[in-house]
C-alpha cells in the first residue's frame, strides 16, 4: 500500500468523521463533506458559528476517520489552518468538483475553509485474514 493509493481510495469517498477538541479538551465529532487539494491535503467547509470552526482556531490538531464499507478505514492525524488567498482558491476548486451542492454556500459570510495536512496515517482492512494495517508518517 502507498499513500498515492490511499489517496486514490480517499478520493472516492464522500464522508468524513472529523474529530477536534475544544479549549477545555472537550471532544466534538461530526461528518462532514471533504475534498483533496495538493499533494495530499484535505479541505472542509464549516459555518463561523460552528463548534468545529471555534475548536480548529484554537487548536489546530485534528483527526479523521474515512470509510467504513468493505471494512477499509482510513484514520488520519492533521495540521489544520483557516484557508486564504492562492490556497484557498485551489481548494475551494477541487472541493466544489467532488461536492457541487456546497457552492451554493461559497458566498456566505459565515462560511469558513479549513486546510488539513495529514501528519500521520493509518490504512486498516479488517475484512482480510490476517487483517493488513500499515501505518505512515508524513
Amino acid at each position: 500500500m502507498t499513500l498515492q493509493e490511499i489517496f486514490d481510495f480517499i478520493k472516492d469517498q464522500k464522508l468524513a468523521v472529523i474529530s477536534t477538541v475544544d479549549e477545555n479538551s472537550v471532544p466534538e465529532s461530526a461528518i462532514v463533506e471533504f475534498g483533496e487539494y495538493g499533494e495530499f491535503n484535505l479541505v472542509i467547509d464549516t459555518f463561523t458559528h460552528s463548534r468545529k470552526y471555534q475548536n480548529l482556531i484554537k487548536n489546530s490538531e485534528a483527526a479523521f476517520v474515512i470509510g467504513w464499507d468493505d471494512d477499509i478505514t482510513i484514520q488520519i492525524n492533521a495540521t489544520t489552518h483557516l484557508l486564504e488567498g492562492e490556497e484557498l482558491n485551489q481548494a475551494k476548486e477541487s472541493y466544489f468538483a467532488k461536492n457541487p451542492r456546497a457552492k451554493k454556500w461559497d458566498n456566505r459570510e459565515e462560511v469558513a475553509y479549513f486546510g488539513f495536512m495529514p501528519k500521520w496515517i493509518r490504512y486498516s482492512d479488517v475484512g482480510m485474514d490476517p487483517w493488513h494495517i500499515e501505518e505512515f508518517e508524513l
